[in-house]
Parts: C-alpha cells; sequence; structure tokens
C-alpha cells in the first residue's frame, strides 16, 4: 500500500528525533511490503525565518494532501520576544485549528523495565496505563477576547476560556467511544468550582454519559487529578480534559513513563475506529530542546512510538503499529537508553543510535 506523508521536521532537536521515526517508517515499509512518500514542509521557527510566517499556506496545502502528517517540535530561544508578532507556537495553534484536529490522544504507559528510571517509586509508576484525551482547538488559546494593552494604570492582558456545547460533545464523545474499548472508566478533567466554561463541560459530559450507560463516569477537579496522577496513578484509565489542562497534566503525565521523551501523541478531527484511516497529526509532547539539537542526545522514542499511532489511526496497519511498539521494547529490555531514561548498568546512546536499534529490531 501507498501512503503520503507530509513531514514537518520544525525547530530544535524536531528534525533530529523525526528523522529516527523516518528510518523506522522506512524499515516498516521494507518488511510489510509499504510505500511512504515523505514531502517535506516548514512550520515554527524555520518558517519564520524563510517565509515570515510559523505557518506558510504551502505548508497547509501540503498536509491537506497527504494521509497523516508527521511533525517534530517547534520554538526556542531565538523566536522567544515576548514583543514578537508572530512565534513559533503560532503555527502550531494555526495548524490544529485549519486541519479540524480538535482530539489530541496522549498515552501513558510505563514500559515494565523502565520501573527503576523514574524519579517516583516503582510501586507507583508499576502498570500504568491510561490514555489522556485532550480537546485541542478552543479554550484559553483560542478564545477570544485575547489581547493586551496600556491602560492609565498600567499594562494589562486578557486571555478567554470559551467552549460552545457542541465543542464539549465532540471530544467527550471520543472520551466516551474509547473508554468502551479500554476498562470503560472515563474521568472528566474540570474546574467547575470557580470557571462557567467547566460548568457547562461538567453538564454537556453528563448529556453524553447517558448515551454509554455501560462507562463509569467521574468528575474530578484538575487540582485533584495532578494530585492523584502522582498520589495513585494506576487510578486511571481515560481522562478528556479542555486545552490548557490536557497540556500541563500530561507534562507531569509524562514523569510517570519515565520522561517527555517517552510520550508519543495523536491529533485527530475524528473519532477513531479500529480498521478506518483517520486523517491526522502526529507529533511527541516534548518541546524543541534547542539546546540538544543536532548533539545526538535527545530521545526518538516518543516520535517513533508516535508514528506507530499514525500507522494505526491514519493507515489502519495494526500490525505493522504494533511491530514498532514491539521494537521499542525490544530496545529498552535489551538495555538501551538515552540521557533522559538512563540507570546504572545500562548502555547509554544517543538519538541516531537509539533509532537504529530500534529500526534493526523491525528488521528482524
Amino acid at each position: 500500500m501507498k501512503f503520503k506523508i507530509a513531514v514537518l521536521p520544525g525547530d530544535g532537536v524536531g528534525p533530529d528525533v523525526v528523522m529516527e521515526a523516518q528510518r523506522v517508517l522506512d524499515e516498516v515499509a521494507k518488511r510489510f511490503g509499504h510505500s511512504f512518500e515523505y514531502s517535506t514542509g516548514h512550520i515554527g521557527g524555520a518558517a519564520i525565518d524563510k517565509t515570515g510566517e510559523a505557518l506558510p499556506g504551502a505548508t497547509l496545502a501540503l498536509c491537506r494532501k497527504s494521509d497523516a502528517v508527521l511533525l517534530g517540535a517547534v520554538g526556542g530561544p531565538k523566536w522567544d520576544d515576548p514583543r514578537a508578532k508572530v512565534r513559533p507556537e503560532d503555527g502550531l495553534l494555526a495548524i490544529r485549528k485549519e486541519l479540524g484536529l480538535f482530539a489530541n490522544l496522549r498515552p501513558v504507559k510505563m514500559f515494565k523495565v523502565l520501573e527503576d528510571s523514574t524519579s517516583l517509586k516503582p510501586e507507583v509508576v508499576r502498570n500504568v496505563d491510561m490514555l489522556v484525551i485532550r480537546e485541542l482547538t478552543g479554550g484559553l488559546y483560542f478564545g477570544k477576547p485575547k489581547k493586551r494593552w496600556t491602560t492609565a494604570g498600567g499594562r494589562r492582558a486578557v486571555d478567554s476560556m470559551s467552549y460552545t456545547e457542541q465543542e464539549i460533545e465532540r471530544i467527550v464523545r471520543v472520551g466516551f467511544e474509547l473508554a468502551m474499548a479500554r476498562r470503560r472508566k472515563l474521568t472528566s478533567v474540570d474546574k467547575a468550582n470557580v470557571l462557567e466554561s467547566s460548568r457547562l463541560w461538567r453538564t454537556v459530559a453528563a448529556e453524553v454519559h447517558a448515551n454509554y450507560p455501560d462507562v463509569e463516569l467521574e468528575n474530578m477537579l484538575v487540582d485533584a487529578c495532578a494530585m492523584r496522577l502522582i498520589q495513585k496513578p494506576t487510578y486511571f484509565d481515560v481522562v478528556v480534559t479542555e486545552n490548557t489542562f490536557g497540556d500541563i497534566l500530561t507534562d507531569e503525565a509524562s514523569m510517570l513513563a519515565g520522561s517527555m521523551g517517552m510520550l508519543p501523541s495523536a491529533s485527530l478531527a475524528e473519532v477513531p475506529r479500529a480498521g478506518v484511516k483517520s486523517f491526522g497529526m502526529y507529533e511527541p509532547i516534548h518541546g524543541s530542546a534547542p539546546k540538544r539539537a543536532g548533539l545526538n542526545m535527545a530521545n526518538p522514542i516518543a516520535t517513533i512510538l508516535t508514528s506507530a499511532m499514525m500507522l494505526r489511526y491514519s493507515m489502519a496497519l495494526e500490525a505493522e503499529a504494533q511491530a514498532v511498539e514491539k521494537a521499542v521494547l525490544d530496545a529498552l529490555v535489551a538495555g538501551y537508553r538515552t540521557y533522559d531514561i538512563m540507570e546504572d548498568g545500562k548502555t547509554k546512546v544517543g538519538t541516531w543510535e537509539m533509532g537504529d536499534v530500534i529500526a534493526r529490531a523491525i528488521e528482524a
């Protein structure tokens, strides 16, 4: 089978980790008889430097004629002036909105072989296996008014957390559908004790729940969720939450898997269904880490696992996705570690070496 993949390396370590994901995908193509056609586009700081825009029209057009988008990371100190009219992150927000990618899936799973590599007790992180679903095109990052101005009393700024019932309904429905295929427990995270948008969120979640009586629904305040993630992370199965809360909670949850370098994500425009191809954009949850760019240091596993999600959701290639995930596990079981998950007695490798080990595991 032939597939077109739009590759957006972005900034910092983005090109480093994306290259390794492509190496693994190439091995998948050889082993299973597929053809992946890559077309590269610019986004973020790299796009600003080249075109003056964080998301050039050519990049958006490329994504729209592809089967899936593989993205590295955006941002860095070079473009981090708060007075700048264009920022790398503008490109990331814009591509999500323009492509209608409202559902961000972030699986958090602790590989048993990494239990001793985290800063938490092994008995706390053991058997962690949850799926966080983050609403991606609404809330504080997109709400209006959003502005900064100067008054007689000084400078002011405002951001608005805004949601419609339709935006809430569709993301909560994704949560219920995916919970049906897991342990049938959905935790909806909000701040309903103080936020009107969260009260609407809780109301709509209850209404959608009526269509899924076999799924247990629990409402939880975001601060309580942040505490429970560290206290007893195995408590969670599927978590659904709004944009900002999801952004923060999944960075916290990445420590349950050992490192941000271990967490993949998929951004979709519809409810994913087994065996059905869904257009999506795939990116690791970590940032651009510009100080490590080009130094053969960054952990490529999150991006490689992200490519597995791409195989699963946008290409309906389940066996191939599982092969990638098994290759990652094989590399970890063999004792290979990048700096962020390194522990005594293991073999420290760089970005390229880890990608090579995983690619060779696919080939084998």
